[in-house]
């Protein structure tokens, strides 16, 4: 099952605003603010099982297609 297809889509965008990178070098920082070169690595190396490789994937598509600014209102 795609854990994709169990979040509505603005709980997917909700999550990428609240949540944090629960390891690693940006441990603490939400995922919305981790840098592209970051994003660019997982999307190398793999993003990780379930909803965290989810939204992370996620980031990165909104990241480079500079769609960053639906994330605006959401910050708020």
């Amino acid at each position: 099952m795609n854990m994709e297809d169990n979040l509505p889509n603005g709980e997917l965008l909700l999550q990428l605003v609240k949540m944090e990178m629960p390891f690693g070098k940006y441990k603490g920082t939400v995922l919305c603010y981790l840098p592209v070169s970051y994003l660019e690595w997982f999307q190398r190396k793999g993003f990780p099982k379930g909803k965290l490789g989810v939204l992370l994937a996620t980031i990165y598509e909104i990241k480079i297609n500079g769609l960053e600014d639906l994330l605006t209102p959401l910050k708020r």
